[in-house]
């Protein structure tokens, strides 16, 4: 048996509705308001809730993340295992869109315990919401390639993920602090944000799972494979190999965004600017994400992604001269944002063809490992991110809570803010230099076509 020929023909005039992209979207709207809110506000919240010293924060955030990068390979293989009436990814969406916004709230609640208590529960409930996020986000990223194989279908779900992935994060960088004072500030405001996004995430999951369709199916010989066997296909594919950490490094500067209310507060004077930084972060990434899917089709994936690393550069360029300047900041942030949006949109559509190419060249294709390692680079850049900025933060001497902070600290926070992107941005470019897939990817699928009808 071969793949599922009529499904995977029936592509070529089988239109993916305007609602089914939506709620494609809607996923990543769902993971945002977990993945977001602890990118940006963790580390603040326990410094200065919880009560945790800044160093310890981030090793706890690392740690952390290097458990769940584990799990992200895990959560590969059981999806690529896993046989439903629903599919072998959407089911996911289904099963944990509860546990998952109990993760979220767990997360963001601070018990009166000791010293050590606070990091025990930190650590645990920290692990618990990424694990959750990982059991959704691989699943939920798998998705667009068996939604469709026609490389345009992933570069329109690609920049509908994007856009309502940023909306989110647009959305929670402006109401998040703002929220928690209106429910009480302190504990009790974090906990009941944590219950609202909670529940918000896990309609939105529901609603995913309901109007999306896996159409790309796996014939048995292609799905039946050892892990050892997935294992070995996926560390041979050179160009999933650049993609992965072209994304660690990437989202090293997502671990850093954490620096963003702190920045605001001690820096420009008034922690409620961190939703004027936010906004200017995440809007650009919005409408850089809406224009990408034209962009990829005239330039090509890796062109575009390459186009996009280079205005980061830019923008951190302008940060970095005025870093006290909230005009310039903003215009820097913008120039930064277009050009993530870009890298963004253009890397998860690159993924999804190291998949055909991954089976063009073993036999095996592989979804779930594939993607899983999207979810993998996330969260180790992240954690990475995040160890970062809390030992920048100790070395500069940062102390939590503190009104006035010594002149090394706030060194050390402009370092983390506009300056260390770009060495971050100037590494990405270089490895993308060697991603030439999109010119032989038309001849890949042809060959995988023909071999399916000769089968």
């Amino acid at each position: 048996m071969s793949l599922d020929v009529k499904s995977s023909t029936s592509n070529k005039t089988c239109k993916i509705g305007l609602g089914e992209k939506t709620s494609y979207g809607f996923g990543n709207l769902a993971g945002n308001l977990l993945l977001t809110t602890a990118n940006t506000f963790i580390s603040f919240f326990y410094t200065d809730v919880a009560g945790i010293a800044v160093t310890t924060v981030g090793f706890i955030l690392l740690a952390g993340r290097l458990l769940d990068g584990v799990a992200d390979l895990s959560m590969g293989v059981i999806v690529d295992k896993t046989k439903t009436k629903y599919g072998k990814a959407r089911p996911w969406l289904l099963w944990l869109a509860i546990p998952y916004a109990v993760s979220l709230i767990l997360m963001f609640t601070a018990p009166n315990l000791s010293v050590n208590g606070k990091i025990v529960y930190a650590f645990v409930t920290y692990v618990f919401a990424m694990l959750m996020f990982t059991g959704t986000a691989t699943p939920y990223n798998v998705l667009s390639a068996l939604i469709s194989q026609e490389p345009n279908d992933r570069s329109q779900l690609s920049s509908f993920r994007s856009m309502f992935g940023f909306l989110g994060a647009l959305i929670i960088s402006i109401i998040t602090m703002p929220l928690v004072k209106f429910f009480g500030d302190g504990k009790k405001g974090w906990v009941i944000l944590a219950i609202v996004y909670g529940v918000v995430s896990a309609v939105l999951y529901f609603v995913c799972f309901k109007n999306t369709k896996e159409r790309i199916v796996a014939s048995v010989e292609q799905s039946s494979f050892s892990v050892k066997e997935g294992l070995k296909t996926l560390f041979k594919n050179k160009y999933w190999a650049i993609l992965v950490v072209s994304i660690i490094i990437t989202f090293i500067s997502a671990g850093l965004g954490g620096i963003n209310v702190y920045y605001a507060k001690y820096i420009l004077g008034d922690p409620n600017l961190v939703g004027v930084i936010g906004t200017a972060s995440f809007l650009p990434i919005i409408v850089g994400s809406f224009l990408a899917a034209p962009i990829l089709t005239k330039f090509g994936k890796r062109n575009t992604a390459l186009g996009g690393v280079i205005l980061t550069i830019v923008g951190s360029l302008v940060m970095a001269v005025a870093p006290i300047n909230i005009t310039i900041i903003i215009v820097g942030l913008v120039i930064k944002g277009l050009g993530l949006a870009g890298f963004l949109v253009s890397a998860f559509a690159m993924l999804g063809d190291t998949v055909e190419y991954g089976q063009w060249k073993s036999g095996i294709r592989i979804e779930g490992l594939t993607f899983a390692a999207e979810g993998f680079a996330e969260k180790v850049g992240t954690g990475l991110g995040g160890a970062v900025l809390g030992l920048v933060l100790g070395f500069g001497g940062y102390v939590g809570g503190k009104a006035i902070q010594s002149t090394s600290a706030i060194f050390a926070m402009k370092v983390s803010f506009a300056y260390a992107p770009i060495i971050i941005s100037l590494i990405t470019a270089i490895l993308l230099y060697f991603y030439d897939l999109d010119k032989i990817y038309p001849q890949i699928v042809a060959e995988l076509k023909e071999r399916n009808h000769k089968a």
